[in-house]
């Protein structure tokens, strides 16, 4: 019997949590919109310390499944996948460490690979967050551009070793805008689309900096997916005030395998 239409479509948010600022108050809005959505993967980053990442947990009962990597005192690289689905295997990619020297480096950037089973097969999820480019200057002689070079052709190498016959999404804050031309190398090395066709709607918040659209949503071929930016208005917080859940938006799509 043919499956389902609906069976074949995985309902995915990524999104950066911002790891400052009423890190509590925000994570609890979260996870109750979290919890009460459908979606079926929940792609984080930012989630730096285990006493939130417990809090968030107990919240999200909906999600049995969690992948993150190994590491004390911090959740290391502060990546975290959520799913409805089981988890066959995951694996944390570190990135290898590069000067200029920064605060970030104890964080231990890198990619979480998370193997799902879902119906009808398997679906590799890869949630990432890049080194930030803190002058916000992606032109090639930039010390902090050579970075993101760097741990871009790290991820790609790690995404073309997997059978080019499993599914596979690659989303997160990649901190590279997407009309830069070494993220759109990168795709192109690691042989995925972009779900947003080359769009450039801003994905951080203007008002807190123009730097476009550094969230990204990538898949390989033969996928489909609609994404759309979410978490772009203020949410009203559990002491009844609202604000913004992050500095970032997050990107929401269904994957059709």
């Amino acid at each position: 019997m043919a499956m389902r239409d609906d069976a074949r479509r995985i309902r995915v948010l990524t999104f950066n949590t911002l790891f400052r600022d009423r890190v509590r108050a925000r994570m609890d809005a979260l996870a109750r919109l979290v919890d009460e959505s459908d979606y079926d993967v929940v792609c984080l980053q930012e989630v730096i310390s285990p006493q939130v990442l417990a809090r968030f947990r107990r919240a999200t009962p909906s999600f049995p499944f969690m992948a993150r990597a190994g590491g004390f005192p911090l959740v290391r690289g502060g990546l975290v996948t959520l799913s409805r689905w089981p988890i066959a295997k995951s694996h944390f990619l570190p990135y290898r460490l590069a000067r200029p020297a920064r605060q970030e480096w104890l964080l231990n950037k890198g990619a979480l690979f998370t193997r799902l089973r879902v119906p009808g097969g398997s679906l590799t999820v890869v949630n990432t967050h890049l080194s930030a480019n803190l002058d916000m200057d992606w032109s090639p002689s930039n010390a902090y551009t050579k970075v993101e070079q760097s741990e871009l052709e790290q991820l790609a190498a790690a995404i073309t070793r997997i059978d080019p016959a499993e599914p596979l999404i690659a989303v997160g804050d990649f901190n590279v805008p997407r009309d830069t031309r070494y993220f759109t190398g990168f795709a192109s090395a690691a042989g995925l689309e972009d779900a947003f066709g080359g769009g450039t709607e801003p994905t951080y918040r203007p008002e807190c900096a123009d730097i476009g659209a550094i969230d990204q949503f990538l898949h390989r071929p033969g996928l489909k997916a609609d994404p759309r930016l979410v978490f772009t208005e203020e949410t009203r917080l559990p002491d009844g005030t609202t604000a913004h859940l992050s500095d970032h938006y997050g990107i929401a799509a269904t994957v059709t395998l």
